[in-house]
């Protein structure tokens, strides 16, 4: 299947930054498509279910659009519902559950295959974030199905042997609730103490049920192995193998650094990986290929976040139609 007919603007990517790229389209008279390989938001609806933002909901508003929360930080549910009523009252043209296999072409003639189509626009905004590709323990036994690198909610883990790996939001979060729900935690850190940039109001709490030895911690520690019902960590103090059913391996994510470069962007030779692109426009080293959201920041996945990369929305449409204007 094929789509002749050529857009200004190819969206890749249908989360937030997404969303507010098309509504940005529409604002300055260019025609879009926006290609999302799952469902709306689809990192947003893969979060825990109890998951509660950072920010406050005036900080995830995007294009001016209230964002109402009855929460002084608002969660999950909302938040989709928020992107869900954005997208549909502004009748934004999404395709949903459309993965894009690859980009070629150049400025003003690029070629976007899907698994169902080929579109043709004149310019490529890429809006992915790095939810999809979990970093590995690489370990043996990760390939094993009791061990997952996403959290959804508790009730899995009830009456088990969990261990949850990272000292992230997301860690201690999953660490909590699934105690909370009767689950036997054992959190595995590879620092000193959890990390840093977790919630305010939630680190008490952590540090208060690992203190009381509610929650088992291993700090300077990673694992070592998996095994069908047991895992060996590796700690200072030797190797420890404890009874397990589940391993919550909630160590990060990253970018998908091979579809970058299969686009022809350049990426920073350190551990870094940084995409090559241009501030100001946000721009990359393909003329006409812009990046928008988290994606820029390569490894560092906590440097940009919904609030402070709305503006990317406004930085790409503009510049673009000041260079249609200039054509015309």
């Amino acid at each position: 299947m094929k789509d002749d007919k050529i857009v200004d603007v190819i969206i890749v990517g249908g989360g937030p930054i997404g969303i507010n790229c098309a509504l940005e389209c529409k604002k300055n008279g260019l025609s879009y498509v926006v290609l999302e390989k799952g469902p709306l938001t689809n990192s947003l609806y893969n979060y825990p279910k109890n998951m509660t933002f950072f920010s406050t909901s005036e900080r995830l508003e995007i294009d001016d659009i209230p964002f109402i929360s009855k929460n002084p930080k608002p969660n999950r549910d909302e938040a989709l519902e928020y992107y869900r009523r954005v997208t549909t009252s502004n009748k934004l043209n999404i395709h949903l559950f459309e993965k894009v296999i690859s980009i070629s072409g150049e400025l003003g003639s690029f070629n976007t295959k899907t698994d169902i189509a080929i579109y043709k626009s004149r310019y490529i905004i890429i809006a992915t974030g790095f939810y999809d590709i979990p970093k590995n323990l690489n370990v043996p036994g990760e390939e094993l199905p009791k061990v997952t690198h996403y959290y959804k909610e508790p009730h899995l883990y009830v009456m088990q042997n969990v261990v949850v790996v990272g000292a992230s939001n997301s860690a201690v979060d999953a660490a909590l609730e699934i105690w909370r729900k009767g689950g036997n935690v054992t959190m595995v850190v590879r620092g000193a103490e959890i990390g840093s940039r977790v919630k305010y109001w939630v680190r008490p709490d952590i540090d208060n049920r690992i203190k009381e030895e509610s929650i088992n911690a291993y700090f300077n520690s990673e694992i070592e192995k998996i095994d069908a019902h047991t895992v060996t960590i590796k700690t200072p103090e030797g190797y420890v193998t404890i009874p397990n059913d589940f391993v919550v391996a909630l160590t990060g994510y990253q970018p998908d650094f091979a579809f970058l470069k299969s686009t022809g962007i350049e990426l920073s030779n350190d551990s870094k990986k940084l995409p090559n692109y241009n501030p100001e426009t946000m721009e990359t080293n393909v003329a006409g290929v812009f990046l928008a959201g988290v994606i820029c920041g390569g490894m560092e996945t906590h440097k940009w976040f919904i609030e402070n990369s709305r503006i990317h929305a406004k930085q790409i449409v503009n510049h673009i139609a000041k260079v249609e204007a200039v054509k015309s």
